[in-house]
């Protein structure tokens, strides 16, 4: 059975995304730095495999042509994967914040066998989960967006007896002086209309 790609992301409204971003640019450079990041992953993904686009809160801000939409649960960040990834297994479930990792490395996730494959950040996250099972304690008392986070998850899998591997590591973009790491994406993208996206 194929594996499905499963997007997480925010509708691009100003203020309520990419919050740390936007301390630096500013609210709006922020969410329209989301929506080219959302927008580039709607673009590559679907290449690799099925790819439903999973939303917040609904928006008609991202182009999805044969992407299937649906709206997350309620709950804390555990909760609305646990209830997304458990009914689409096996499921890669990414966000939006790596829009520049490889495509081996996105293949490689999909390729795994591992019961829950994590890919880390450099910041102590992880920009994607593979999983091929899950139960409801799997995310039991991770400290989200902290420096424990990777390894807070991989010590409830494996407290709820759930075998796990690392995937390939790539960075994400949550603090101003990340753009620098994807400067050359960001010139690429950037729109006549509008001047370029602040890079330190």
């Amino acid at each position: 059975m194929l594996p499905v790609i499963l997007l997480f992301a925010k509708a691009p409204v100003p203020g309520r995304v990419k919050t740390r971003l936007a301390a630096g640019i500013g609210p709006q450079q922020a969410a329209d730095l989301h929506k080219l990041f959302v927008n580039t992953m709607l673009a590559r993904l679907p290449k690799f495999a099925d790819l439903e686009l999973h939303l917040d809160i609904p928006t008609d801000d991202f182009t999805a042509p044969n992407v299937s939409i649906a709206l997350q649960s309620p709950g804390d960040l555990g909760q609305r994967m646990l209830h997304a990834l458990t009914p689409r297994l096996p499921a890669l479930l990414l966000g939006s914040d790596s829009p520049t990792v490889p495509d081996a490395h996105i293949q490689a996730m999909l390729a795994t066998a591992a019961d829950v494959t994590l890919a880390p950040t450099d910041d102590g996250g992880y920009w994607a989960i593979a999983a091929h099972r899950t139960h409801p304690d799997m995310f039991s008392g991770v400290r989200w967006s902290t420096a424990d986070t990777l390894t807070d998850t991989e010590a409830a899998c494996h407290a709820a007896g759930l075998s796990t591997a690392r995937g390939p590591a790539w960075f994400d973009i949550d603090e101003p002086e990340d753009l620098s790491k994807i400067a050359e994406f960001l010139e690429q993208n950037r729109s006549p209309k509008h001047p370029p996206f602040y890079v330190p």
